[in-house]
């Protein structure tokens, strides 16, 4: 029978105490992903009225590519040689973004998702200088690539609240 041998240690050029302070970031960052997410999808659930067939398509497709960005994040962490968190009592802990209460109208859900956009750039954008002083560029990466798409859909969210 063959012995179980122990990996080696991590060894990326990143110390321990760094990618620490990196997991933990993204760890944040991945508790409002999650939160957003869990909230687009509810919306998309239940928007009503006169906007419903373009919100709910709006919807679907950012809770869509919000579904695929915490897998990317998740495991990243899980690469720095961190567990990721993944329950929600974990998310709710970490998590910026405050849940909304009841249905909301389709316009307060649009005006909640511009606000749950931006508390997650400003999420990511705040890890930066860990990233950037760890000379991470894979956590950077990831980091500008889910600003980018947070402040479009923020931007495009925004645009159907102007009169």
């Amino acid at each position: 029978m063959p012995v179980a041998m122990s990996p080696p240690p991590i060894d990326i050029g990143i110390p321990e105490a760094e990618r620490r302070r990196i997991a933990e970031g993204l760890s944040a960052l991945l508790a409002d992903s999650y939160t957003l997410y869990l909230m687009t999808h509810n919306f998309h659930w239940n928007v009503t009225g006169p906007q419903f067939n373009s919100l709910h398509a709006m919807f679907m497709g950012q809770y869509t590519e919000q579904w695929s960005a915490i897998d990317v994040i998740a495991e990243r962490i899980r690469a720095l040689g961190f567990p990721a968190p993944g329950t929600y009592a974990e998310f709710a802990r970490l998590t910026s973004i405050h849940e909304p209460e009841g249905v909301p109208d389709a316009n307060e859900m649009v005006r909640q998702l511009v606000v749950a956009q931006e508390a997650t750039a400003r999420t990511a954008r705040n890890l930066f200088p860990v990233v950037d002083a760890a000379r991470d560029q894979p956590t950077a990466d990831v980091l500008t690539q889910r600003i980018n798409v947070h402040e479009k859909t923020a931007w495009m969210l925004r645009s159907l609240l102007e009169a």
